[in-house]
């Protein structure tokens, strides 16, 4: 089952880029190749009618896009006029290494998002059992002994 979707931007400044995702406080996890991958929120895909295959775009969404620019204005980041769509509100940024990438406010109705199935957590190993103690003889069974 897909539970969930991995983007990847090519720039050609990649430090400077990972540097503006850093700065959105998107959780991310560091990757020993140097590289982070940073979490996105809840996502969905469409499929449109095309003359071509293998075109695919990538929009991030926000909740209101004005806000959105405000907030992108002050970390310097370029941002296109607003362009309105039937099914949303739309700016272009210009990322730090020079690359474009779209984000939208949704006018359209939005999906339920998927939940994935929890994964059964791995059964720990049982540990060994224990050797019983041998019991310390009494000192009055030791005298019956003798």
């Amino acid at each position: 089952m897909i539970i969930g979707a991995h983007v990847v931007i090519t720039s050609k400044n990649a430090e400077a880029d990972r540097a503006f995702l850093k700065g959105l406080t998107l959780p991310s996890v560091p990757m020993p190749d140097g590289f982070t991958i940073y979490g996105l929120p809840p996502s969905e895909v469409a499929i449109h009618p095309s003359d071509k295959n293998d075109v695919h775009e990538f929009y991030l969404m926000c909740d209101d896009v004005d806000a959105t620019i405000a907030a992108m204005e002050k970390k310097g980041i370029a941002t296109s006029p607003i362009r309105e769509a039937g099914w949303g509100r739309l700016t272009t940024l210009t990322l730090p290494g020079g690359g474009k990438l779209d984000i939208y406010e949704p006018l359209h109705p939005r999906p339920k998002q998927h939940l994935p199935k929890a994964r059964a957590p791995k059964k720990k190993a049982k540990p060994a059992p224990r050797k019983k103690a041998r019991a310390k003889t009494s000192a009055r069974r030791t005298r019956k002994r003798r």
